[in-house]
């Protein structure tokens, strides 16, 4: 099988001025396992001759103990080797509060508190590697402070469906968006001597059925859309360790896959790190035993019975299994635990957590991470010093989101909410109000339950949610709130309205799908109704995932704010009185209803006992722009408080590469940021292919006036089709189209570039 080419990092200066970009990811000079470090390969052959003789050394039942969970976060060691047991904790938004080592019941001390980082969503957004980088150095650095080997951390699997309960700990629909912040971001967890750990390894796209849901792809959509950033993640980002997924695949689980794990990612990609299932992902002892999974952890106490325990020691005794295969786990654990200075007497890094450092760069991701959909009239940005009074309706103006969510739930040592965001921004010279609007559950939901882990692996690992028959009662509440808020909002002495609503996690939620894209709680009927009593109110959506908007034509001034850590208020206070300019980008296609979304006008969704992908490689904005179906928001929009012009769009090949050079103007009058996108088609194709696919991007801080070059260069992989005939994937010759532009609807130039093989 021939790999995509994967061209080098390199550094891009911008147009001779002062400040340094970096176009392809973060290049971090203290990573460790590069090639090119002097004497690398001698201390290669040394680690490996250390643990061929540790393993040479080690009885059955010590291999045994190795490969499966005896803890719900933790293996066992071998103390009279002095090899350490290896310790896990989620997840991608900051490390997770500590459990009793056999119960899912929290130890309760104060200090477990963290740092919150926004969400994989919200970083996203951000379209910045550089601060990808930033917040994986923070997730590390806590991670190991708090004595943590493996940080759950990221997700990356593609967004198939706007429905899908844990969107927010995903990146993206775009495997090139995903995996160029996926790099950056675990480079910099690992800078910390704690292993990244990608998940879910793959075609984890749904939640309902998820343990027993059978996926079936084309070979060209799993190369083109659903591999890729796995593929540059272990490639560029080289994690120590990756988890699998609880789905099925070829008649397989995806944690006793050797299609994925022994054939693609061991053989193809080369990969030699730590493998670990998804909490209670594995079923068989003979296929996971001969599979690429390295440890086996689950959700239960009865460590001893977990299929990788006490059957895989008998079935070995037995000689119905190889002892060769748990050799191989036993070498891989070892390798990630060298590579963490975990073993012998090395130095290790002592991490750190809840510092002033960690806190600002929540902050900068969150101030970035902010999406300004509407501006039509101008309004914003809103002017403290004129603002004496302010109406802030909205539960999720006053809620924190930390606590929930599943696996992805904080311990957080404080988060910002709107409101208090807003407080704090104007101070006591302005009086704020704050009205419900309208009643949300609180987090009362399966996170209650002793065992919610193990419940949500109960009628095939989750389920999609059902539309709530409110009774009366609550009508009738939902009814009082409304109409209170709805008088408030009439009142002319208020300066502003402000109304922050969306989704809460019992929404965006492991092991839930959504029903449909609609606001809960009546949102729709309490938006409608203030944009009519109060037209200029701004309106503020707080999710993980798209919504559906019917009353986005009456809305002048949207701002879209995503989970976006213990800062999140902050910064929206911040963008929406102007102390920050808004420079997020959408990573995915807000549709206008769920049925739009080609996973359930093409394909299906959530499926049955097989769910088929018939969108094929039509996943997101290749959808949208190729069949011209008309979108909301569409993949990489986001506005600003200032206007930039593109001119001067040139291609060229140099040095068997092609580089992409475009003037960017700051027409306005003030300072802003301007996410460049470069997208490559080609018309006429002999084959069927989008229209346009993204193959690149920066982000560049400009002053008013000034111009900026920005020169990207795109990998081979850019002009390249899987081609399921010849197993491998292929350039068509010939003259391609590149476009600069600020979405994937928005191309403000293009030019052209003619092709032989690669």
């Amino acid at each position: 099988m021939c790999a995509r080419n994967e061209l080098p990092c390199r550094l891009i200066y911008g147009n001779g001025l002062t400040d340094m970009y970096i176009e392809k990811s973060v290049v971090v000079s203290e990573m460790k396992g590069k090639s090119n470090l002097p004497g690398r390969k001698m201390m290669d052959r040394n680690m490996e001759e250390k643990i061929e003789k540790l393993v040479s050394e080690l009885t059955l039942e010590e291999k045994i103990g190795m490969i499966h969970g005896d803890g719900l976060f933790r293996t066992k060691g071998v103390e009279r080797l002095g090899i350490p047991a290896v310790t896990m904790s989620d997840g991608p938004m900051g490390v997770r509060n500590e459990f009793e080592n056999a119960r899912w019941v929290a130890v309760g001390n104060s200090d477990d508190y963290v740092t919150y980082l926004p969400s994989n969503s919200a970083l996203a957004a951000t379209w910045n590697r550089q601060l990808a980088y930033e917040a994986g150095k923070v997730l590390g650095e806590e991670a190991r402070a708090r004595g943590k080997d493996v940080i759950l951390a990221p997700g990356i699997n593609i967004k198939r469906s706007t429905l899908c309960g844990r969107s927010f700990e995903y990146m993206s629909e775009d495997p090139y968006l995903t995996g160029e912040l996926a790099v950056p971001l675990i480079q910099g967890i690992q800078t910390a001597d704690t292993a990244a750990c990608v998940k879910h390894f793959a075609l984890n796209n749904q939640e309902t059925e998820r343990l027993w849901v059978e996926v079936e792809v084309s070979e060209r959509a799993l190369r083109e859309i659903y591999l890729p950033a796995f593929e540059k993640a272990v490639k560029a980002g080289k994690p120590y360790s990756l988890m699998g997924a609880y789905n099925r695949y070829k008649n397989e689980h995806c944690c006793e896959s050797k299609r994925l794990l022994n054939g693609i990612l061991r053989k193809e990609w080369g990969y030699d790190g730590m493998v670990v299932s998804d909490w209670g992902a594995v079923h068989n002892t003979k296929e996971a035993a001969e599979s690429g999974l390295d440890i086996e952890m689950s959700v239960e106490n009865n460590f001893d019975e977990y299929c990788m325990a006490m059957p895989l020691k008998e079935a070995v005794e037995n000689g119905e299994i190889e002892e060769a295969f748990l050799d191989e786990k036993v070498k891989n654990i070892l390798r990630m635990l060298f590579r963490l200075h975990k073993m012998g007497d090395e130095k290790r890094k002592p991490g750190a957590y809840n510092t002033p450092e960690h806190r600002m760069t929540a902050l900068e991701a969150a101030r970035e991470s902010v999406v300004l959909l509407k501006n039509d009239v101008g309004k914003l940005p809103l002017c403290a010093e004129k603002t004496k009074k302010v109406l802030v309706i909205g539960d999720n103006g006053n809620r924190l989101h930390s606590n929930g969510g599943g696996s992805a739930e904080i311990k957080a040592l404080y988060e910002i909410s709107p409101l208090m965001g807003i407080r704090k921004l104007l101070g006591g010279n302005a009086e704020i109000v704050f009205a419900e609007g309208y009643f949300a559950d609180d987090m009362k939901s399966v996170e209650d339950s002793v065992n919610w882990q193990a419940d949500s692996l109960e009628n095939g690992g989750g389920s999609t949610g059902i539309l709530r028959n409110e009774d009366a009662a609550l009508l009738e509440k939902q009814a009082r709130l409304r109409e209170e808020a709805l008088k408030l909002a009439a009142d002319e002495s208020f300066d502003m309205v402000i109304f922050v609503g969306g989704q809460n996690h019992l929404q965006d939620l492991e092991g839930h799908d959504r029903p449909d894209m609609k606001l809960p709680y009546g949102q729709d009927v309490l938006i409608e109704d203030l944009l009519s009593v109060r037209p200029d109110t701004v309106v503020v959506i707080a999710s993980g995932s798209p919504v559906e908007m019917p009353w986005v034509d009456k809305a002048a001034s949207l701002v879209w704010h995503w989970y976006a850590g213990m800062e999140g208020g902050t910064a929206l206070a911040e963008v929406l009185f102007g102390k920050i300019n808004p420079s997020g980008r959408l990573p995915e296609t807000f549709p206008i209803v769920y049925t739009d979304c080609p996973a359930h006008c093409v394909g299906e969704f959530p499926g049955g006992e097989k769910v088929k992908y018939t969108e094929g490689i039509y996943v997101g904005y290749r959808y949208y722009d190729t069949k011209r179906k008309k979108v909301l928001f569409p993949f990489g929009y986001g506005l600003s408080y200032t206007d930039f012009a593109y001119g001067n769009l040139k291609a060229e090949a140099r040095d068997g590469k092609i580089m992409v050079f475009v003037d960017i103007t700051n027409t306005g009058d003030r300072e802003g940021k301007e996410t460049v996108q470069i997208y490559v088609g080609k018309k006429n194709s002999a084959i069927d292919r989008p229209s346009k696919e993204l193959c690149g991007f920066i982000k560049l801080s400009i002053a008013p006036g000034e111009t900026k070059t920005a020169a990207i260069e795109l990998e081979p992989s850019a002009f390249m089709y899987f081609d399921e005939k010849e197993n491998t994937y292929v350039t068509e010759k010939g003259t391609y189209q590149i476009y600069a532009g600020k979405s994937a609807e928005d191309i403000c130039c293009e030019t052209e570039v003619s092709l032989g093989l690669f």
